[in-house]
Order: structure tokens, then sequence, then C-alpha cells
């Protein structure tokens, strides 16, 4: 179909996706590394995923108003921007020879700002710039660009890391300078849906609201407030569908989020370095890019909430594979698994949660689960890394994954609504 073609606009967009998640699984890759020969304690890992997390968290009823309120494409660039000067800020610092990882964490605290604003307004470019039933099309490419970004970006990091600590965050500025200025190019025409909304439960009927406004610009209140800013946490909470799709991934990754313990897995449990950090890495990147490439040739459109649910339980039972291996192939394998399951789960919430979000609310709901999301990532990283120091990598692994299995069972049973979802709003191929 012709709307199934790639134009120079969703090729703009793709390219800023893969650069500027290159970018930061680079920086993630490297700072690990970095912090961890420095200090060797998990803990300074999992404080480093809190600073990254914290400014998400503290900016999130600005960062999802200014996404509703002002030009998506302008905010997305100057976050990068500004995610470009904390890049050349931390290669200035980690050629002085640091001993000191005060600076880099105010340096990724500065990142974690940038990236916050990033965040709501890049997200909900997709359902911007394509019908709800192209959402589906559009999101397994979307998410085939950040499943190529974890395979070249910690590769990357890693390689460059060992040629020179300075190279990786010069090329992440570099990266991220494309980036902004790749969603500058987009050029958005504005439209109006109010699509059928399609789906097997009843459940689905009441949880989904008509998307409107679907466009360049999005209606917005003539003042912003409180309860403007707060408009998509009570949306989120007033509808079980999404609740229950973010506060899943929120709680499994919080629990399973092994991947920030992997500088201590690599060099104290597989006995290997930069290079070997950064294929282990990768291999999250290439388990979850076949599944992407899957979806993309066989796209996702019936038993949509019991697939979520199973992608989350398979995520925990290889974290836990993870955390008993000391055999560098096994691990190997295992993230391939479990980066793969977690693809699934993000191809779903990605093209869910924007389909039944009103677009003047999108904003606001992105921002909301932006910080959901980072409470997973970034929080889970902290949570992670207190559990290592206390019961060493192995343990907090295991143990984590076998939290991901408990929250899959429960969500099974306690959001129905989730649950029995069978296809996408709107999407009537």
């Amino acid at each position: 179909m012709a709307e199934n073609r790639l134009d120079r606009h969703t090729v703009a967009l793709l390219t800023s996706v893969v650069c500027a998640s290159s970018a930061a699984l680079a920086m993630t890759t490297v700072l690990g590394k970095q912090v961890y020969d420095m200090t060797g304690r998990q803990l300074d890992l999992g404080l480093l995923g809190l600073v990254e997390f914290a400014p998400a968290a503290l900016l999130v009823l600005v960062t999802g108003s200014v996404a509703d309120r002002f030009d998506r494409r302008r905010v997305g660039a100057m976050a990068a921007g500004g995610e470009a000067l904390a890049a050349a800020g931390l290669a200035w610092y980690a050629g002085t020879k640091p001993t000191s990882v005060g600076p880099i964490f105010l340096l990724v605290f500065g990142f974690g700002v940038a990236r916050a604003f990033s965040a709501p307004s890049t997200r909900a470019l997709p359902a911007d710039m394509v019908p709800p039933s192209r959402m589906p099309w559009l999101i397994a490419r979307y998410s085939g660009m950040w499943q190529t970004a974890i395979v070249v970006g910690p590769v990357l990091g890693g390689f460059l890391y060992a040629v020179d600590v300075r190279l990786p965050y010069v090329a992440a500025m570099v990266l991220l300078t494309i980036s902004g200025s790749a969603l500058l190019s987009i050029k958005l025409t504005r439209r109006a849906h109010s699509p059928a909304m399609v789906a097997s439960a009843p459940a689905m009927e009441a949880a989904v609201e008509p998307s409107l406004g679907h466009g360049e610009a999005a209606p917005v209140p003539e003042r912003a407030g409180l309860r403007d800013a707060m408009e998509g946490l009570r949306f989120i909470r007033r509808h079980p569908l999404l609740l229950g799709a973010i506060s899943l991934d929120l709680f499994a990754v919080l629990f399973g989020g092994a991947v920030a313990l992997l500088p201590a897995i690599a060099k104290d449990r597989l006995g290997v370095g930069a290079v070997g950090l950064g294929w282990l890495r990768a291999a999250g990147g290439l388990g979850a890019g076949a599944v992407t490439i899957g979806l993309a040739m066989r796209p996702l459109r019936q038993r949509v909430g019991r697939t979520l649910l199973m992608a989350v339980a398979a995520f925990g039972i290889f974290t836990v594979v993870l955390g008993v291996t000391r055999s560098f192939v096994v691990a190997f394998l295992a993230m391939a698994v479990l980066s793969g399951a977690d693809a699934i789960s993000v191809f779903v919430r990605a093209t869910l949660v924007p389909l039944v979000t009103p677009a003047d609310k999108r904003g606001r709901v992105l921002a909301v689960e932006n910080v959901f999301i980072g409470a997973s990532n970034e929080l889970g990283a902290f949570e992670s890394g207190v559990a290592g120091q206390l019961l060493g990598t192995a343990g907090a692994v295991m143990l984590g994954g076998l939290a991901t299995l408990a929250v899959a069972g429960s969500w099974f049973f306690l959001f129905p609504a989730l649950r029995d979802v069978d296809g996408f709003p709107g999407n009537t191929d």
C-alpha cells in the first residue's frame, strides 16, 4: 500500500531514533565500565541509574505539558542539543584521568534533564505522523531502529573505549547532533482522525477514548497549571488498560533490571573486559532485532494482552539464567532471549498507549509513562545495585528474575482489561 512506503519524513524520524538511541546506549555501556573500574562497587552502578532517572521524575509535570503545548519536533531537537552538551562534558572529564565519580554523576544528571524533555515529545511523534491503522507498521520500524541501536551503541562504545576513553562520548555528541537535525527536517500535515476502536473485550471499549487532533498541533488548554499538568496521571489512573500496561513495565523491569549489573557480571563472573561487555550488551540488540524483524513481517494482531504477559514471564525466566551462569556463551544467549521478549513488550506498549490516548493528552500521558519506564530501567538499576551489594551479583539477578515472574502472574489476574485485549485500536487490516 502507498501508505506503507517510507517517505523522507519517516526516514528522518527513524534516523533520529537510531542516532539518539545509539548515543545513549554507547554512553550507558562505557559509563558503567568507567564507574565500576574506578570504584569496584555494584552500588555505584545503581547510583548511576538513579541519577539518570531522577530528572524524569522531578520534571514530569513540566515535560509532558511542554510536549503538548509546543512543537514536539523543536522540543526534541533542543533536548538532543542538551544531551550532546552533556556528552561533550563527559568527554572532557574522561580526558583528565579522573579519580572521583562525583562530576560524572553531575553530568549524567544534566543528560537526564535533557532526556526528560526529549522522551515525551519524540515518542509522541509516530502517532502524529500516521493514522491509527498504520501505527503498528510504523512502530515495528521505529522499534527496529531502537533494536539496531542496542547492537550498534554498546559495540561502538566498547571498541572506542578500548582505544581512548574519550572517544565514546565524542561519538555520542556527534550522533545526538545528527538526531536533533533530523527531527527538525520532519514535516507534519495537520489531520484529524476519529478511528473506530477495535476490541474484542468490553473492557477495551471502556478504556479507549477516540483519538482527535492527530497531527502537527494537538489542541491544548488555554492556560497551563498544576491541574493541567496532572491530567496525564489522572487519565492513566482512570483507564485500567493504560494503568496495567504501564505499571507492568514498571514493576517487571524494576525487579528484573539485570542489565545494570552487566559490568560486574562481565568482569567478576565471565572474566571479560570492555569489548566483551559491549558484545554482551549487543546480544540484547541481536535478540530484540530478530524479534522486531519478525513483528515487522508478521505484525501482532491477536491476543495482544496475553502475548504481552507471556513475554514478561519469559523475560523473568532468562534473567534467572543470566544470573546463574558463568559461561559467556550462555550469558550471551540469555541476553538475546530476554531482550527478544522485552522487544515484544516494548512493541505492544509503544503501539497501544498512544492509540488509546487522545492527542491533546498524549504528551502528558507519555511523560508519565516515561517516568514509569525510567523507574523500571534507571531506578531498577539502583535496586539491582543495592541488591548486588547486599546479596552478590548472582543473587541479585536471580531474585530479580523470580520477582518479574511473580509480577507477570499477578497482572494476569489484577488487570483483566489488559489481559483480554485482542487487537490494537483502529487497526482494521
